[in-house]
């Protein structure tokens, strides 16, 4: 079945993912796209539209239908991110953040009383952020300077984090601190931090080049007591929990950036059949032509890497190559077929009052968040060339 406005997408879906789809994709062009510029010039997440993405059951997709969650797959939440991010990128990474990494981390680490009482908010009504990097620790994301200490049956976090997506609207966080800097990765260790707890405050929120409306901020722990009963997973295995995770959202990244492209491209397409210049429409010169052709094509082939990667997740087959591959990828098009859009509306394109202009400044963060495209390469070249 073809895009709205867009090159058609040749991974099979079935019928209940296709229904799936076309109800996410009117709910974000009739809800999220009358709010778009309003939420960017504000920076700010309209809190009645995250309600509605609760009630249709975006903020819980893979959540198991005991805890309150739609039971949905992996591949149901990237079609998710992916289209609603073709409307606005802002809240792709507000369900993508819900989704693969957070809710991701609790099915798969958590306790069952934790699963009770955290996946049944999540699912409802509490919006989770994910709390790993450091100012010191960027690509080197294990570079850990947030310290916790235990004292008794409790925890003492001390520390800040930066550059955490959805900190401002967050009920829960996953937070990562060492418990031993002197033991590397193995000190790492995951808990679960409620808003509100004593000693935790939320810091700077960060004024972005794009993606304004999601929330990204600083968080400071200062003697911040968490109970043990909130560790995830166990002390000492949180880098297993970041890589896994990590991996996930990887690909949901990369759904986040092809909705970007897919987005652009309807937009820059829409425009060329309007648009007339010398007595006929864009659309009718052939270089004109050729360019969203190409954009076309690249957006197909980062469709098939996001589509694929995600299924072999759910598949449960080894996806790390996979999803290292969609995200580069996907980051890539995404920026050069939104400055390519900004170009075929020319100095319309370079204006607020258009949506090209917004795509093109979203689409930089795709190759810099949850590991650069360096580091994308990195783990490519690794698994690809049996490099240590």
């Amino acid at each position: 079945m073809a895009q709205q406005d867009g090159p058609m997408a040749l991974t099979q879906l079935t019928e209940d993912e296709r229904m799936f789809r076309d109800t996410i994709r009117q709910f974000a062009g009739e809800q999220i796209g009358p709010l778009v510029r309003g939420m960017d010039e504000a920076q700010h997440m309209d809190a009645s539209l995250i309600k509605k993405l609760f009630a249709l059951g975006l903020m819980g997709i893979e959540v198991p239908e005991e805890y309150g969650g739609a039971g949905g797959t992996f591949f149901e939440a990237i079609l998710a991110v992916e289209e609603i991010s073709a409307v606005d990128p802002s809240v792709g990474v507000l369900v993508d953040v819900q989704n693969t990494l957070c809710i991701n981390a609790l099915v798969r680490w958590a306790t069952e009383e934790q699963k009770l009482r955290y996946l049944t908010q999540l699912a409802t009504d509490t919006i989770g952020a994910y709390a790993l990097s450091e100012a010191s620790s960027g690509s080197d994301a294990f570079a850990l300077q947030t310290r916790a200490v235990k004292r008794g049956d409790d925890y003492v976090l001390n520390g800040q984090k930066l550059w955490i997506t959805n900190a401002k609207e967050a009920g829960l966080f996953v937070v990562f601190a060492t418990l031993d800097p002197a033991a590397g990765y193995k000190g790492i260790t995951a808990f679960l931090v409620e808003r509100g707890a004593a000693g935790f405050t939320l810091g700077k929120k960060e004024d972005k080049l794009g993606i304004r409306a999601s929330s990204t901020c600083e968080l400071v722990f200062r003697d911040c007591v968490v109970p043990a009963s909130q560790v995830l997973g166990e002390p000492g295995k949180g880098y297993k929990i970041a890589i896994e995770t990590l991996n996930e959202g990887r690909i949901g990244i990369g759904a986040q950036m092809l909705g970007l492209a897919q987005g652009a491209w309807g937009h820059a397409a829409k425009w060329a059949r309007e648009r007339k210049q010398f007595g006929k429409a864009l659309v009718e010169f052939q270089a004109m032509q050729f360019q969203l052709a190409e954009m076309a094509t690249d957006i197909e082939a980062a469709r098939l890497l996001v589509y694929n990667a995600a299924r072999m997740k759910d598949a449960k087959l080894d996806f790390l190559k996979e999803a290292a591959m969609c995200k580069y990828f996907a980051s890539q098009v995404a920026e050069r077929v939104a400055s390519l859009a900004v170009e075929v509306f020319g100095g319309s394109g370079f204006v607020k009052d258009y949506p090209v202009e917004k795509l093109y400044r979203d689409a930089k963060i795709g190759k810099i968040y949850e590991g650069t495209s360096f580091m994308q390469l990195a783990t490519i070249a690794k698994l690809i060339l049996g490099k240590s």
